[in-house]
């Protein structure tokens, strides 16, 4: 099972003494928000993709109609896998862009390795028509001398 054998042991004495192998109560703070709005903050994520963190903290109460933190949100949100964070804004390439870099290919599409092998390829990065990816978005290229 590959579990320690002081670990079975433990549980097994605990079953014994509690009928029961559940942990027992810890001290620390409460948690602020009870399991069904921590579901219901993860599905208003899930429904709106673009919501923030503090937006969700200002609509949700949490016990006693305490306000919640922005920080409270971002971790109910990651033990479920989902990260609360505006979409970048940034630029994205235009129709032009492609329209000009579809040139540029079809112009040196022919060329040979001794041609290319005059042009070095420097700070090159991926890039993405359809949306931003938080990437910069150009390459450089310079011409040997």
């Amino acid at each position: 099972m590959n579990v320690n054998r002081t670990t079975i042991f433990r549980l097994r004495q605990r079953l014994h003494e509690t009928d029961t192998v559940s942990d027992r109560p810890r001290c620390g703070r409460p948690r602020c928000t009870t399991q069904r709005q921590d579901r219901n903050l993860v599905r208003n994520h899930m429904k709106k993709r673009f919501l923030s963190a503090s937006a969700s903290s200002r609509q949700t109460r949490g016990r006693n109609n305490q306000r919640i933190s922005e920080n409270t949100v971002r971790r109910r949100l990651s033990t479920s896998g989902l990260c609360a964070r505006r979409p970048y804004i940034g630029p994205i390439l235009t129709q032009r862009h492609g329209h000009q870099r579809t040139l540029w290919a079809q112009e040196h599409a022919a060329w040979d390795r001794i041609q290319w092998r005059s042009f070095v390829f420097s700070a090159e990065s991926r890039f993405c028509i359809e949306h931003a990816d938080g990437r910069v978005h150009c390459t450089c290229m310079e011409k040997k001398r």
